[in-house]
C-alpha cells in the first residue's frame, strides 16, 4: 500500500505533465487577454459553504464530498468544485466594493468521491471562470466565447455548444409544480434517491444518472415552457447575441446541470459522441445564498483538465512537444568540474536549456546519455578546452563538429535555433 497511490488519483510526470502545463498556460494567457484575474482559494472550506452553495440535494453534497472533522471539532470539506470557494472569497474580501464587474479565474484541485472513470478522478483539476456583477446576457457570451477560443487554441474539433434556460425562483415555482405532478405519476419507477428528491427539489431528479430515471424524465415538462417574461427575454437576447456574433448553438431543453445554484442560462460543450466536456451557467442567487446582505448576479463555468487531455488523445491532437535540451556539457576530469559547471550556469542564465554530468560517467557514457535525453548539441569541457578557451560543439543528429570560443556558445546555439 505504501507504494500505491490512492484509488482515483493520478501521478503527474513526463509527457502528461507537460500536456497539463500547456493547457494551464493556454488558459492563463487567454484569461489575460480577457482581463480576467487569477484567484487561489483554500483546498478545503467549511462544509456548510458547499451545503448551502452547491445544494444539499445534489449528488455532490449527498454522495461525493470528502468531509471530515478537524481537531477543533469543525466540519471541513475538500472542495468538490471551484465556484463556491470563489464566491466566498469574493464576499469575504469585499471584492464587490470595487468597480464591477469582477472577473476571476482559477486552476484548482477538486475532490469528489465517485467511481473513477476516464476523465473523472476522485482528485481532479479544474479550470474555471467566475464573472460577478453583470445581469446582462453579454456576460454569458463572454465566458462562452472564452471557452470556445480555449478549446480551439488547443486544437479540438467538433465541440458543440448546447444552451438552455432553467428560469429563476419566480418561474421555478410553477415549473416545480408541473414537474412534481409528472413525477408523482411515475413515482413507483424512480430510484430511492429520486423519490426523496421529489419533495425537496424535483429539478434534481432530471439530473439523475440511474438509467430507469433517465428514461422517465425524457417526457418530463421542460423549463423553457414555464419561463416568466424576464427569464424569457434574457434567454431570447442571449440567443440573438450568439446569432449576431456567428456563434453556433443548439437549444437543448434537457440541460439542467448538477448543481443547485444555477438560474436562467445553463450551457454545455458536447463532443461528437455526445459526451459533455464542460459546462456552466448563470447563478444570480448564489452570492445572496451565502451572504444575505448581498444580491449580486454572476455567471461562470468549470472544465476538467483530465477531460481535456482525454479528448485531445481521442482526437489525436498533438500539443507542442517539450523543448529539447539545447546543449549537453560533458566534463572531462575532476579539475574541470567547477569551471565546466560555471559555463553551464552562465548558459542557463542566458536562456538556454543545458544539462551536464552529475554521475561522474566516462566521456563515452556521457555522450550516450546526451543522446538519450535528446540533446541537440554537446560539448566536452576539460583541461585543454579551459586552457585554450575553445571547444568543439557537436551536432548530435549529424555528428558535425564546430570549433568555437567558449564565450560564443550562446551565439552559436541561438543562431542554430533561428536557422542562421
Amino acid at each position: 500500500m505504501i507504494t500505491q497511490r490512492p484509488k482515483g488519483t493520478q501521478d503527474w510526470y513526463g509527457s502528461n505533465m507537460y500536456k497539463r502545463t500547456i493547457i494551464e498556460e493556454t488558459a492563463r494567457k487567454l484569461c489575460r487577454s480577457y482581463n480576467i484575474k487569477e484567484i487561489i482559494t483554500p483546498v478545503f472550506e467549511h462544509t456548510v459553504l458547499f451545503q448551502r452553495g452547491v445544494g444539499e440535494t445534489t449528488d455532490v453534497v449527498q454522495k461525493e464530498m470528502y468531509t471530515f472533522e478537524d481537531k477543533g471539532g469543525r466540519s471541513i470539506t475538500l472542495k468538490p468544485e471551484g465556484t463556491a470557494g470563489t464566491v466566498r472569497a469574493y464576499l469575504e474580501n469585499s471584492l464587490y466594493a470595487e468597480s464591477q464587474p469582477t472577473k476571476l479565474f482559477y486552476v484548482t484541485q477538486a475532490f469528489r468521491y465517485e467511481n473513477p472513470q476516464s476523465g473523472r478522478l476522485r482528485q481532479h483539476h479544474q479550470f474555471g471562470v467566475e464573472f460577478f456583477g453583470s445581469a446582462s446576457p453579454l456576460a454569458e457570451v463572454e465566458i462562452i466565447s472564452l471557452l470556445m477560443e480555449f478549446l480551439e487554441k488547443l486544437g479540438l474539433k467538433g465541440i458543440k455548444l448546447h444552451i438552455n434556460s432553467i428560469g429563476c425562483k419566480n418561474c421555478r415555482k410553477d415549473y416545480n409544480e408541473a414537474l412534481l405532478a409528472f413525477l408523482n405519476k411515475n413515482a413507483d419507477k424512480l430510484c430511492p434517491t429520486c423519490k426523496e428528491r421529489m419533495t425537496k427539489n424535483p429539478l434534481r431528479v432530471l439530473d439523475c444518472k440511474v438509467d430507469s430515471c433517465k428514461e422517465i424524465v425524457k417526457d418530463a415538462p421542460r423549463t423553457v415552457d414555464y419561463l416568466d417574461e424576464d427569464c424569457r427575454n434574457h434567454f431570447n437576447e442571449l440567443q440573438n447575441l450568439l446569432n449576431d456574433l456567428g456563434i453556433p448553438f443548439e437549444v437543448d431543453t434537457g440541460i439542467v446541470r448538477g448543481l443547485d445554484y444555477y438560474t436562467k442560462t445553463v450551457f454545455e460543450f458536447i463532443n461528437s459522441e455526445g459526451f459533455t466536456l464542460c459546462g456552466g451557467g448563470r447563478y444570480d442567487n448564489l452570492v445572496h445564498e451565502i451572504d444575505e446582505k448581498q444580491d449580486i448576479p454572476a455567471v461562470g463555468f468549470g472544465i476538467g483538465i483530465e477531460r481535456i487531455i482525454n479528448e485531445l488523445e481521442a482526437q489525436k491532437v498533438e500539443l507542442p512537444k517539450e523543448p529539447n535540451v539545447d546543449l549537453y556539457v560533458g566534463i572531462l576530469g575532476k579539475e574541470a568540474k567547477a569551471a565546466a559547471y560555471k559555463i553551464v550556469r552562465d548558459l542557463r542564465k542566458q536562456g538556454l536549456i543545458v544539462e551536464t554530468d552529475y554521475m561522474e560517467r566516462s566521456v563515452k557514457a556521457q555522450m550516450k546519455y546526451a543522446n538519450k535525453i535528446g540533446a541537440i548539441h554537446s560539448v566536452i569541457i576539460g583541461a585543454d578546452e579551459l586552457a585554450t578557451g575553445k571547444a568543439n560543439i557537436k551536432n548530435m543528429e549529424t555528428g558535425e563538429q564546430t570549433e568555437i570560443s567558449l564565450n560564443e556558445i550562446t551565439v552559436f546555439i541561438n543562431n542554430f535555433k533561428s536557422g542562421k
